[in-house]
């Protein structure tokens, strides 16, 4: 399991790839960073994550790589963990992602369906399409619920008047 602040990444990494799904980690690292690979080195007992890509002569440690790339790996050590939980809630996934991360973290999301039950919460309309289409192609059964906001009041698209369930101020 990933620790909550994602400091034990390259073991939970290393993890996916002695009991878990290591072909499906490597395609979700090819398909967001094509031609590269993660490798787990061990430095005095410690695990420490690299990431090589094409063209470049060494690898980078986790210290040089982005935001946005260390957030995307992190989303690829939970959604592939081993051990799933019953219930995985993402709250806006796409943050600090590179627009071209959302089709490949759609996909690691819709894979994951397979094993848990996944809520996701984005205000990424590329991201929200993505897990949409990708949900049809692979014919795994999604629920969108699209929220707007009319007159500072939250309220679901296209749900009309008669649609709402009844809601009453308790009484005291």
């Amino acid at each position: 399991m990933l620790a909550h602040d994602g400091s034990d990444l390259a073991a939970a990494l290393q993890t996916i790839r002695e009991i878990g799904d290591h072909e499906a980690l490597d395609a979700a690292v090819d398909a967001a960073f094509p031609g590269s690979r993660v490798e787990i080195t061990d430095h005095g007992g410690r695990f420490e994550l690299e990431l090589r890509q094409h063209g470049l002569l060494r690898p980078l440690r986790a210290a040089e790589l982005s935001d946005g790339t260390l957030r995307y790996l992190l989303w690829t050590a939970a959604l592939l963990t081993p051990r799933p939980p019953a219930l995985l809630v993402l709250n806006e996934p796409e943050t600090s992602l590179h627009p071209d991360l959302l089709r490949p973290l759609a996909d690691l999301v819709l894979t994951a369906c397979a094993e848990t039950q996944i809520v996701v919460v984005t205000h990424a309309p590329a991201l929200a399409e993505a897990l949409t289409e990708g949900a049809a192609r692979r014919r795994v059964d999604t629920r969108a619920i699209e929220l707007v906001k009319e007159f500072g009041r939250t309220t679901v698209a296209g749900q009309g008047m008669l649609d709402e369930p009844p809601w009453h101020w308790p009484k005291r």
